[in-house]
């Protein structure tokens, strides 16, 4: 029964139209030299669109001069250009933002491959187009044929003249639209005579070394090839994406069928040579059928014929079906192909009417499509399919003699079954043995016990017995039949078996590749991902794998499975080549083949993460075939993803760093020239009173500005020492002193410290009488107690109180600052303790200094230094109130306990 597939759009094809929803349409004019007239084709195209109604602006146009340009271009809206200074000179370029603000609907850029100034948002002018697309806006713009990267080399050879601003051939491709503006050579020779395209003098130096007559002309075929190539690719592109089926004979595409036989390299050969003298693109293709494996002969043939396709320039693709000619036509109808060229065997009238079942069916199912057949070299026995002979072979003894087993117990049961069942209906029992060889053991063994149990039932059941005599011609039917039947069974079995192992060998490979790509999915830094890569695909591919890392300007190995610490000068040589080359080296590669190591570059877009390393012959000198090759590749990419994430974590962290760092420098410095300049105002003018004046003020005055000068030095002395402390505390550098210090004596020096510096608050110690002694350094407790205590200040009105006091419980001593302050709101509680941090809601319209920040962050490094603890509650009584409680170690009371 014959199945209709109905044909299924690519989802490549509509993932890529999808891309360009929202998106602006290019529409590039592109030329073989200037001179050609893609300007003045741009500008005609866009007054139409303008009288049809159409918002047009220029965005940036060069005319160079030319008369018939400028004319054209009168009556079009045309954006001023953007001032950059570069040099201390004032460049004129592409007003970006100025155009994404206007937003047209149609926007004229000229010269697609231009470098912008230095300065610029954008390195080149087409990435700025890039975000004009991204914006909704369409543009149009034109190219020079030679100005596309690939064709560099090609233009060097023909002008001599390298071309040093270039596109990449991606972003051409993405044009929605391309249209060749074609002027003959000696008309265009003409134009520049007459001035029309430089000036003179220009003119006839361009004469003499670009614009010669073969240059122009081989300038103009690479225009006409290269815009042929490009409306090819869009016309598959829109037959994928809509389902058309093929061929549409507009432009040729060839198609080579490889396969397990020796008639495939010349397939390959055949399909390049047609494809050359056609210059049409073209495609290599095998066929595997499902659930049935090639042998390791036959592969190796497979994969040495695609091999050579792609060192040709062939696209490979592998599909998958069971009727050969049906999956060839699809893949061919929908890739467009008008040419197919396939191989054909030598051999017998059978063999060879065997062979030619293929392009038989092929020619008879396709009446559009050529159909090249290329015979099979005289020399070769190569066979096209593994024979009945070579499945048996690929069977182990043992595996016949379980048939035999299962034979002799089919025997015994008949025997058994032969006195109440007719001996007709006990061929069922042998074939239930041919199936379970089938099943057990595979064809071939099958295929042995259906001969087998054909002698043995005609030896034990058909009379006369005991004799391979058959008496009655029907009996000899019956039997024939039956032979046929169980061979017909046991095959049927046994490609089930096959088909069962080959899709239990796929589903091993998912799983794997899930576990592979969940594992390095919860790694966060290279060297992990390195690691977990070399041992996965090690597990995987049942080879030495290694996977190296740049660092600074070397690459090292991150990561090898089994465990491995050096690589050898040519191996290494072969890794740095694949790194920097972003191409496959080593083992059958054409960069130092002789290593038995192929280096593959871990990449994804433009950037190279490192480079995998996998030993391409094992143990039994064997190399890995398409499925593991196909496997790697996979493997490979999904490490890639994993380092770009971890590449990209890295990245992120190290911009919030920076971006952490600045903002702390600028609040630091932004906080020290505001309170470094107050104190230092008042010092300076005090000095500067007692400088000028000095013998006219009296001794009063005096002492009040010499008061003030040390007062204010103290200050700034306690803000440098904070920034000394803080830095000290950050760098891990901090140095304990510790002694047993009384925290009563301690805090009585920083109240009489802080009235000394003129607070008007009310300062109170209640200080109970059992407060032992604490173990700590007694200059940085003070500082933090001080730090403490200047913020209550700097933070409450001067008729406040502020309390400190202490309680002592089992183990713990906790000293206490309360003040009856408008508190802490709630939101800032949190962030109190970090570095330059300050409540801006707790400032009082009295104090508004605020200080550095630093005060509570230097007293928590503190008293986490000594190996306790502070906090801060707000508010304390009716809504009001902060207090801060520094929690010391009661060491006394411990050792109390523990003696």
């Amino acid at each position: 029964m014959s199945v209709t597939v109905t044909a299924r759009a690519s989802p490549d094809a509509l993932l890529a139209l999808a891309s360009k929803e929202g998106r602006g349409r290019l529409k590039i004019f592109v030329g073989a030299a200037p001179g050609v007239g893609k300007t003045f084709a741009m500008l005609s195209a866009a007054r139409s669109e303008q009288a049809g109604g159409r918002d047009v602006v220029a965005g940036l146009v060069e005319t160079h001069g030319r008369r018939e340009t400028e004319q054209v271009l009168q009556g079009l809206e045309q954006l001023p250009r953007a001032p950059i200074v570069y040099r201390h000179r004032v460049m004129r370029e592409f007003d970006l933002d100025g155009a994404l603000a206007r937003k047209p609907s149609l926007l004229l850029v000229d010269e697609f491959a231009h470098t912008n100034v230095p300065g610029s948002r954008h390195p080149k002018r087409w990435q700025d187009i890039d975000e004009l697309l991204a914006a909704g806006i369409d543009v149009w713009t034109t190219l020079n044929i030679q100005h596309l990267e690939s064709l560099n080399d090609v233009v060097l050879k023909i002008s001599k003249i390298r071309v040093r601003e270039t596109v990449p051939d991606k972003v051409f491709d993405r044009a929605d639209e391309i249209v060749l503006v074609d002027l003959p050579p000696d008309e265009l020779l003409k134009r520049l005579a007459e001035g029309k395209v430089y000036v003179q003098d220009t003119a006839a130096r361009a004469v003499e070394s670009f614009f010669k007559p073969q240059n122009l002309t081989a300038l103009r075929e690479l225009a006409l090839r290269r815009a042929a190539e490009r409306v090819d690719a869009a016309l598959v592109e829109r037959m994928q994406a809509q389902a058309i089926e093929g061929p549409w004979a507009a432009g040729e595409r060839i198609l080579a069928c490889v396969g397990p036989d020796a008639a495939s390299p010349g397939v390959v050969r055949t399909a390049k040579r047609l494809a050359d003298l056609m210059d049409a693109p073209w495609i290599a293709v095998t066929v595997e059928r499902s659930g049935v494996g090639l042998d390791a002969a036959s592969r190796k043939r497979v994969d040495s014929a695609l091999k050579l396709a792609e060192s040709l320039g062939a696209e490979i693709h592998t599909l998958t079906g069971n009727d050969l000619p049906d999956e060839l036509l699809r893949f061919a109808r929908f890739e467009n192909v008008t040419q197919i060229v396939i191989g054909r065997a030598r051999g017998g009238t059978l063999r060879q009417w065997l062979q030619r079942s293929l392009p038989q069916r092929l020619m008879q199912r396709s009446t559009d499509i050529a159909i090249h057949l290329v015979p099979l070299p005289a020399d070769s026995t190569v066979r096209t399919s593994p024979s009945l002979v070579a499945r048996m072979n690929a069977s182990t003894p043992a595996h016949f003699l379980y048939a035999a087993v299962a034979v002799a117990g089919a025997l015994l049961v008949s025997r058994g079954l032969a006195q109440v069942i007719p001996s007709a209906s006990l061929s069922a029992v042998f074939l239930m043995a041919v199936l379970f060889s089938a099943v057990k053991s595979g064809v071939g063994p099958a295929i042995f016990a259906s001969a087998l149990s054909f002698l043995t039932y005609n030896f034990f059941f058909i009379a006369p017995l005991y004799t391979f005599t058959i008496a009655e011609p029907y009996e000899l039917l019956a039997l024939l039949v039956y032979l046929v039947v169980a061979v017909v069974a046991a095959t049927l079995a046994g490609r089930l078996r096959e088909q069962a192992r080959v899709s239990a060998g796929r589903v091993r490979a998912m799983r794997r590749l899930y576990e592979f790509t969940r594992r390095l999915s919860g790694l966060a830094t290279m060297d992990a991902i390195a690691e977990g890569a070399a041992s996965e695909i090690h597990a995987s591919l049942g080879r030495p794998v290694m996977v190296l890392l740049p660092q600074g300007d070397e690459l090292v190995l991150a990561a090898a499975w089994p465990p491995e610490d050096l690589l050898d000068e040519a191996g290494t040589m072969a890794a740095r080549w694949a790194f920097t080359h972003a191409e496959a080296a080593g083992f059958e590669t054409g960069t130092l083949p002789i290593v038995p190591w192929r280096f593959l570059p871990v990449r994804t877009g433009d950037t190279t993460y490192g480079v995998v390393g996998v030993m391409m012959q094992g143990k039994d000198g064997a190399a890995l075939d398409s499925e593991a090759q196909a496997l790697l590749d996979t493997l490979t990419e999904q490490t890639a993803a994993a380092l770009q994430r971890a590449a990209l974590t890295r990245d992120m962290v190290s911009a919030r760093t920076a971006t952490e760092t600045e903002r702390v420098r600028n609040t630091l410095l932004a906080s020290i020239s505001h309170d470094f300049r107050t104190p230092l105002s008042s010092i300076l003018g005090s000095a500067t009173s007692l400088l000028t004046y000095g013998d006219k003020i009296d001794a009063s005055a005096t002492r009040d500005l010499l008061a003030n000068i040390r007062e204010e030095a103290e200050g700034l002395d306690e803000m440098v020492r904070n920034l000394l402390s803080i830095t000290r505390i950050e760098s891990g550098a901090l140095e304990l002193r510790r002694d047993w210090i009384d925290l009563r004596e301690i805090a009585g020096r920083v109240i009489a410290a802080t009235r000394r510096r003129g607070a008007a608050h009310r300062l109170v110690l209640e200080w109970p009488a059992d407060v032992p002694l604490v173990n700590a350094d007694a200059s940085l407790i003070e500082q933090a107690l001080g730090n403490i205590v200047a913020n209550a200040v700097a933070h409450t009105p001067p008729t406040s109180t502020i309390v400190i006091d202490a309680v002592v419980e089992a183990g713990w001593v906790r000293l206490r600052v309360t003040d009856d302050g408008p508190g802490i709101p709630a939101a800032d509680l949190p962030q109190i303790f970090e570095r330059f941090v300050q409540s801006a809601s707790a400032k009082t319209a009295s104090n508004d200094r605020g200080g550095v920040g630093l005060g509570l962050a230097i007293a928590r490094g503190i008293m986490l230094a000594h190996g306790g603890t502070i906090l801060a509650v707000s508010p304390v009584e009716a809504g009001r109130g902060t207090r801060m409680v520094l929690t010391f170690v009661n060491t006394a009371a411990t050792e109390v306990k523990t003696s």
